[in-house]
């Protein structure tokens, strides 16, 4: 138990420091850029704003006479009270308040599709694995394979162009429709998974694949070690070697992609987003780069940046508790 504790404690650190080294630069490398967000704003009023509102403009982004190691200070000061500045493109909303409500969006279609993709892929994975040979075998790595093959935002627009542009079977744009009310009501939740169906089955066709042959090339392995043969010698069910012995230490590998894979949703499934016009953190970083939104960028790269670094270090815990050997 002391081991395991020290283990994850080792692990924090290393992720703090990288996520220090990420906040640094997040703050250093916007500055190092030519211009700034006051000055962007002022030019997009074309000589409406007087002078004066320089200063007061360079302020509300943080950008004073001060010393950058003062500006530093601050920024780490107001980013651990949750305080990400004001969006130059929303202005004047915060940056955490449009960054909360584009994580939602993308938890619940990136996440979703993520969480499904790789539960049916590991499944099928296990199962083929376990019949080699088969028909299952036979028939769905090749199929998969071939849908994995194609990139995902191909797929999309061939999808959305057959089931909503020809036969106008599913929405064309948006996460949910102009005749419903945003909130925690059926009519919403119902129409926002209308919304999402397509997107999400682009996605999680493309990547299923995937999770389905890592899966199955590593429980092949797994099923020719020394412990599987000892459980059939000790007369052990089939089934129970299967889950408790073989895709239990299987897994493993794919749970540490699926654990990258976690913290990366965070950025949005960029290209998707953008062609079905769905309102997540993909979508968003467009929208930031083209308006040169230099606060919304900061934000979204410091969520992405933290995501991943906690999804990684729950990995950790998770593949702690599943393979005993890490405790030592």
């Amino acid at each position: 138990m002391r081991n395991s504790i020290k283990y994850l404690l080792r692990r924090l650190g290393f992720y703090t420091i990288a996520a220090w080294a990420a906040l640094t630069l997040n703050f250093f490398i916007p500055r190092l850029m030519p211009g700034d967000p006051a000055s962007i704003i002022f030019a997009r009023f074309r000589g409406k704003l007087k002078p004066e509102a320089m200063d007061a403009l360079r302020e509300v982004f943080g950008l004073t006479n001060e010393p950058l190691i003062g500006q530093y200070f601050t920024y780490v000061k107001h980013l651990l009270q949750g305080e990400l500045g004001i969006s130059i493109a929303y202005f004047p909303q915060p940056v955490s308040s449009i960054i909360s409500t584009a994580l939602l969006w993308t938890i619940f279609l990136a996440g979703v599709s993520l969480v499904i993709s790789f539960a049916i892929g590991t499944l099928l994975g296990t199962i083929i694995a376990w019949k080699r040979g088969g028909k299952l075998d036979s028939f769905l790595p090749p199929v998969l394979a071939f849908f994995g093959a194609f990139p995902y935002f191909w797929l999309a627009m061939v999808a959305l162009f057959v089931f909503g542009f020809g036969l106008g079977w599913f929405p064309l744009r948006h996460a949910y429709g102009d005749m419903v009310t945003p909130g925690f009501n059926l009519p919403f939740i119902m129409d926002a998974l209308y919304h999402a169906f397509l997107p999400a089955l682009t996605m999680i066709l493309v990547s299923l694949g995937g999770w389905m042959l890592s899966m199955r090339n590593t429980m092949i392995t797994t099923l020719g070690a020394d412990y599987i043969t000892f459980a059939y010698a000790k007369g052990l069910s089939s089934r129970k070697i299967m889950v408790q012995y073989a895709a239990r230490n299987a897994i493993l590998p794919n749970f540490t992609g699926f654990g990258m894979a976690l913290g990366f949703i965070l950025s949005g499934a960029l290209l998707t987003e953008i062609i079905f016009s769905y309102p997540g953190q993909g979508y968003l970083l467009l929208e930031a780069v083209r308006a040169q939104d230099f606060p919304l960028m900061q934000g979204l790269f410091m969520t992405i940046t933290l995501a991943v670094l906690g999804a990684n270090w729950l990995v950790d815990i998770a593949i702690l508790f599943l393979d005993p050997r890490t405790r030592r």
